[in-house]
């Protein structure tokens, strides 16, 4: 086992692990977990079609998506993407991208029977939706006949992994075995238990631990961590501001509604905390503005 084992979830080494070519029956295991579960016309072949981790200037990007993209030998176009941040947009984020991919699967002019099915998988580190379902999975319906579907040429999968963290785990299903294997935290005798059970979660530990090794690899991973570090700290920054400045204009008001009703300053100035000052200032500037 790796001394200093990379973190699966952090979007880089999720890439390198899933996302290169040479590893695309690691991608066919993990989206027959997902994708398959009932076992019924397993994935047998893919290729993968995009892979942008490779691109160095994304790792310091704090919007950069670094998904996976692949094509099913039956024609369904999927894309994999690990989030480790909330950015609170990630409903219509993937609406976008997975109209994107959709639209982009035929050539002007062509009919639009050749449209791909396209498919899309978010994992999120973070907690999404008010139910406690882990995986769950979204496609057209009619809203009033049950289960009516117009088309399954589009769906959306999320899986969130602190529901999973909370939900009973049962290394016989195979989704289970892989949302485990992507835990940093994992005892190293649980991890060899699922290598036991499931030889391809064995071959991508291997090269997990080869990725734990380079010291480049490690500094690139380290980077995007950093600027999703840096990204989460200026989002919180600006939410504080924001708080503040919302409290200050809320004062601000509160105080023109009270100089309006003609009340002493004084007493504004007792209530509201402001200075006799900045009460005249405020005062001022009222008249000034009329």
């Amino acid at each position: 086992m790796a001394i200093n084992r990379l973190k699966p979830k952090n979007d880089f080494i999720f890439g390198c692990l899933f996302g290169e070519k040479a590893s695309k029956d690691s991608l066919m295991a993990l989206l027959n977990a997902i994708l398959r579960q009932d076992g019924s016309d397993p994935i047998i072949g893919l290729k993968v079609i995009e892979n942008k981790q490779l691109k160095k200037d994304m790792l310091s990007d704090k919007t950069g998506r670094l998904d996976i993209r692949a094509e099913l030998a039956s024609g369904e176009q999927i894309n994999v993407e690990m989030q480790m941040l909330n950015r609170y947009n990630m409903v219509k984020r993937t609406l976008f991208y997975l109209a994107k991919l959709f639209t982009a699967s035929i050539k002007a002019g062509e009919p639009y029977e050749k449209l791909k099915k396209t498919i899309t998988i978010n994992l999120l580190n973070f907690e999404l939706f008010p139910f406690e379902r882990f995986h769950s999975t979204y496609h057209f319906y009619e809203d009033h006949e049950d289960r009516a579907m117009l088309t399954d040429a589009l769906a959306v999968h999320f899986i969130e992994f602190p529901k999973f963290e909370r939900a009973e785990k049962d290394k016989n299903i195979a989704l289970h075995r892989w949302l485990l294997f992507m835990d940093e935290k994992l005892p190293e005798d649980q991890l060899k238990e699922l290598m036991a059970m499931d030889p391809m979660i064995g071959k991508t530990e291997e090269q997990l631990e080869m990725l734990s090794g380079k010291d480049y690899v490690r500094e690139l991973a380290e980077a995007r961590e950093n600027a999703m570090r840096d990204w989460n700290s200026s989002m919180s920054g600006s939410r504080e501001e924001g708080i503040a400045i919302g409290k200050a204009e809320g004062k601000t008001e509160m105080v023109l509604k009270m100089l309006a009703k003609g009340l002493d300053v004084a007493f504004i100035s007792e209530v509201s905390g402001m200075s006799v000052q900045q009460i005249n200032r405020l005062a001022e500037s009222a008249a000034d503005s009329k």
